[in-house]
């Protein structure tokens, strides 16, 4: 079991650093995943790729794939590479307390 200190808090995390408590997820320890994935400030476009992926996951009980993403949550392709560089399904994921979505390497 890893546990890092972030946001003043403690957070238990997987083998990929994903939350495995997601009732220590709040916006401020989004805000300092966000940092350790080189992302230095959350827009209201990133807000609202974390809020779809949460409504998804809480829905549906998976974290919406890349292709979800870019077809149902408003945001295109080419913007989630920019706000979520290098797997943005993941990092959302990561960013918004979800497990890695089924199918991210």
């Amino acid at each position: 079991m890893e546990t890092t200190a972030t946001a003043a808090a403690a957070l238990e995390r997987d083998a990929d650093g994903h939350l495995k408590n997601r009732a220590q997820w709040s916006e401020s320890v989004a805000a300092a995943l966000a940092l350790e994935e080189g992302i230095p400030q959350l827009t209201e476009r990133h807000w609202a790729v974390i809020r779809y992926m949460q409504k998804e996951f809480d829905a549906k009980g998976d974290a919406p794939s890349i292709r979800r993403l870019t077809k149902e949550s408003g945001v295109d392709t080419k913007e989630l590479y920019a706000l979520f560089p290098k797997g943005p399904a993941k990092k959302a994921a990561k960013i918004a307390g979800l497990p890695k979505p089924k199918g991210c390497i």
